[in-house]
């Protein structure tokens, strides 16, 4: 019984499909466009979900036992069960001492080795990685400090690296030097010549400690147990344990045994007591490399993210580009409904057709999401310091096949936008249903933009995300509606100043503003879209580097030594050690539990005049003279309604809950971060407390005084620009706080971004070129009652002139709500575009409009 039919609508679906071949165009780019980002999103997901980070260190050593660098914190939402968060940890979690008695007491391990590793500078020939002061030391942290890492030689076995060379250290004064150590400074260190001789030596003197073994291996140098646990400076606990087993021991059965034995110790880590971690395989490069995996959940958050904007964006040029190639074909439908076809075999032959269109071109953009997505992993792992160190992305075969899914996901995406466009063929209804949607959309993104105004941080970013994304959405249900109301205000202007084109502009607006509602929104789209991402990036950085400048009042600025020593030198008048570290933030958004990780400094309270000025608005930062103290941002201080004398609680940067009462609020908190903590308090919970770099006042006097104080404690010109050490006149660098793995996540979204750009460029370009493509008749048509060829290629650039001047304007209007909410939350100021980047939207929207009215040559074929 049904086969006739299927086989009706088999035939409407392959005559059609070859005689729209040039309207399916569009839709063909747009789904190929759409899957080819997808695929490489889904691609660059499934890498980062597969993450890890690299063993190097621990490779030898089946089980690792080191600190949990996670912080979990549990609530309950609004009428939902409990729900757990996590946030990654950058600063390493420490593990009792005691522990490395108990695991080698665990039966078939044959032997279970502390590891500890620390930060060794070689400042100079002759000091060492803990020299005392003076005006040597002083010299030597002006002249630049080589870091290497520093670790015990019985960790070495752990990897195991041996030696090629020498023998182990047995006193304090003696080492062993990586290999890879080949490049020091100074006389008689081991960068004498080292250039030439390709690495270090047995004899030669490096952090003021003599070479007395070379092994393989990277820039570590080993030094005996004791030295080591002495220079790592934390007693009583170690970073990490490495289980070596018994021959024979499969590995889950030492993990089996040590975990238990963990377990019944009652062991907990030295932070925030939380039970010791025992890992195996890829997992214990987490012992290793700490930003790696808070990197990694990072980026994950962003890519999903940015995959529900595709999504979204997708679905609004599919819905438009296949709305507007069936609706062309009206006439055609009418007259196949009357001469007995179904309404459902109709809507099942557009399905076929749309099906087939999109298979095919989902299959293509799936096969070009794989150059995409390796050429981005390559470039991000070519560029040094941008994917955080030890962090490994791998890409095995099998993950290509993922893009199979995305080919399935947007022909679904497509069949889905296809149920709505071809419903009811032949009574397209009054569209009452529609524009109310349309108006509660907007008026629902305008309340999300003013939720941003209440919020900070990433509450407002969301909340002007969410906000953009609605009133697009509201817009392209409005489109029709929209574009008559801007033709009733240029109707006249038309008619009267554009002669026989612009009467002919004003008439066909009226007569189809559907059809140019459908042009409109893809425009509007672009325009929000491309305001939004470019606006939203250069107000904050904009406002923070206003701030970062007037924030470093400092003359001077120092790396590779202290504020203690520098103090010391002459014409300096007061100086602060930086540090720079990481807390959580555990707070509620919606009812629903989150963990912000939070860039912080720490810093000298009595050393913070003349150096550093965060803008107080409250309060004392002499305050941060004590302990227990902290400095609060004004944004979230308002959002946790603290103020001078109330309590805040942190995780510091190894999960350390503290409780520590304000003391002062301030405004400058884009540069400076949320949070300005005591060095003291802080630098107990860093893996490595030396200061980032030192901030200095000097003293007043004639001009050149301070110079030549310094340069007769042994700081000449030259130490100051091989140090980063900067005079005053705006060339010290202003101090600005920026996120561990930041650089990364700016390069991803920075590439997507701009490949959803394109995106809706092409949706602009698309859905012109195909309302361009079914107008032939109709410009024939005007041809034959005397319209000339020119007066149709005007008429056509004055409508490009709408479509351009309206969907700039609508477009504007659209990002500029979410836009002055998010600045005003952020910044407390309005969104701020540079000029070129202004003109450059407006341009390209104007190049693309121009190029979807004219490149079809209508107006040219239909004058002939």
């Amino acid at each position: 019984m049904s086969r006739p039919g299927n086989q009706a609508v088999e035939l409407l679906a392959a005559r059609s499909l070859r005689t729209h071949r040039k309207a399916w165009a569009a839709v063909f780019a747009a789904v190929a466009v759409t899957s080819a980002l997808l695929g490489a999103l889904a691609l660059a997901l499934g890498s980062a979900g597969l993450g890890h980070a690299r063993v190097e260190r621990f490779a030898a050593a089946p089980v690792v036992v080191a600190g949990d660098q996670e912080v979990r914190w549990r609530a309950t939402p609004w009428g939902s069960e409990p729900t757990t968060t996590t946030a990654g940890l950058t600063e390493r979690v420490r593990v009792p001492a005691a522990a490395v008695d108990v695991l080698r007491a665990v039966p078939g391990v044959r032997t279970a080795v502390p590891d500890d590793t620390f930060v060794v500078r070689d400042s100079s020939a002759g000091v060492g990685a803990d020299a005392g002061t003076g005006a040597g030391t002083q010299a030597g942290a002006a002249a630049g400090a080589r870091t290497y890492t520093g670790r015990s030689w019985e960790a070495a076995a752990l990897a195991p690296y041996r030696l090629v060379d020498g023998r182990e250290p047995r006193e304090a004064g003696e080492i062993v030097a990586g290999a890879g150590a080949g490049a020091g400074a100074g006389a008689g260190a081991v960068g004498d010549g080292a250039g030439g001789r390709g690495g270090p030596r047995v004899g030669d003197t490096v952090a003021g400690r003599t070479v007395v073994g070379v092994a393989d291996g990277p820039a570590a140098l080993y030094f005996t147990a004791g030295e080591a646990r002495r220079l790592a400076g934390h007693p009583g606990s170690v970073d990490a344990v490495g289980v070596l087993g018994e021959p024979g021991v499969p590995v889950d059965t030492l993990h089996a045994r040590v975990r238990a034995a963990l377990d019944a110790a009652g062991l907990k880590d030295t932070a925030a007591g939380q039970p010791l971690r025992a890992l195996t395989g890829d997992g214990r490069g987490g012992a290793e490399h700490l930003a790696a995996l808070p990197a990694r959940a990072d980026l994950l958050r962003m890519l999903a993210a940015v995959s529900g904007t595709i999504v979204l964006v997708a679905v609004l040029v599919l819905a438009s580009l296949v709305a507007q190639a069936l609706g062309q074909r009206s006439a055609e439908r009418d007259l196949l409904l009357s001469v007995g076809a179904t309404p459902r075999q109709v809507r099942a032959a557009a399905g076929r057709e749309v099906t087939r269109v999109a298979a095919a071109a989902a299959l293509l953009g799936a096969l070009t999401a794989v150059p995409v997505f390796l050429g981005l992993w390559s470039t991000l792992r070519g560029r040094t310091g941008v994917v955080p160190e030890g962090l490994e992305l791998p890409a095995p075969a099998w993950l290509f096949a993922g893009v199979l899914v995305v080919v399935a996901v947007v022909v679904g995406i497509t069949r889905l936008v296809v149920l709505f466009a071809a419903r009811r063929p032949g009574r397209p209804g009054k569209g009452g249903v529609r524009r109310a949607f349309g108006i509660a959309l907007l008026v629902l993104g305008a309340t999300a933009a003013g939720t941003a105004t209440a919020q900070g941080g990433d509450a407002a970013a969301a909340a002007a995300g969410a906000a953009t994304v609605t009133l697009v959405i509201g817009c392209a249900l409005l489109g029709p509606w929209i574009a008559r109301a801007a033709m009733a205000v240029l109707d006249r202007p038309f008619r009267w100043f554009g002669g026989a084109p612009g009467r002919l502009t004003a008439a066909a607006a009226t007569a189809h503003s559907r059809r140019l509602g459908a042009a409109l929104v893809p425009v509007v789209l672009v325009t929000a879209f491309a305001l939004v991402q470019l606006s939203a990036g250069t107000t904050m950085e904009r406002a923070a580097a206003e701030q970062a400048r007037a924030a470093t009042t400092a003359d001077l600025a120092f790396s590779g030594t202290t504020a203690e020593r520098v103090r010391r030198l002459p014409g300096v008048k007061s100086a602060t050690d930086v540090l720079r570290s990481t807390v959580v933030l555990a707070r509620t958004q919606a009812g629903s539990p989150r963990l912000d990780r939070l860039p912080v400094l720490g810093v000298d309270a009595a050393g913070l005049a003349g150096t550093l000025d965060p803008g107080v608005v409250a309060g004392d930062l002499a305050g941060l003279g004590r302990p227990g103290t902290v400095a609060v941002g004004a944004t979230t201080a308002d959002s946790l309604d603290v103020k001078p004398g109330s309590t805040v609680e942190l995780r510091l940067g190894d999960g350390t809950p503290k409780r520590l009462r304000v003391v002062a609020v301030y405004e400058r908190s884009l540069a400076l971060g949320e949070f300005l903590l005591p060095k003291t308090e802080l630098a107990p919970h860093m893996s490595d407390p030396y200061p980032a770099r030192v901030l200095a006042a000097t003293e007043p006097g004639p001009k050149g005084t301070t110079s030549t104080g310094l340069t007769s404690a042994g700081l000449t010109s030259t130490a100051f620009t091989s140090t980063g050490l900067t005079s005053t006149g705006g060339s010290v660098v202003p101090e600005q706080v920026t996120l561990p793995g930041a650089e990364l996540n700016g390069i991803v979204s920075a590439a997507v971004v701009a490949a959803i750009g394109g995106l809706t460029l092409l949706a602009v370009l698309s859905t012109l070129a195909l309302i361009a493509a079914g107008r032939r008749g109709e410009l024939a048509l005007l041809r034959q009652v005397g319209a000339s060829a020119g007066q149709l290629r005007r008429m056509l650039g004055l409508e490009a002139g709408f479509l351009t001047a309206t969907g700039l304007l609508v477009g504007t209007a659209v990002a500029a709500l979410p836009l002055t909410a998010f600045a005003w939350a952020l910044t407390g100021g309005l969104p701020y575009l540079p000029p070129a980047q202004a003109g450059l939207v407006a341009g390209t929207v104007v190049v693309t409009v121009a190029a979807g009215v004219f490149l079809p040559g209508t107006g040219r074929r239909a004058g002939n």
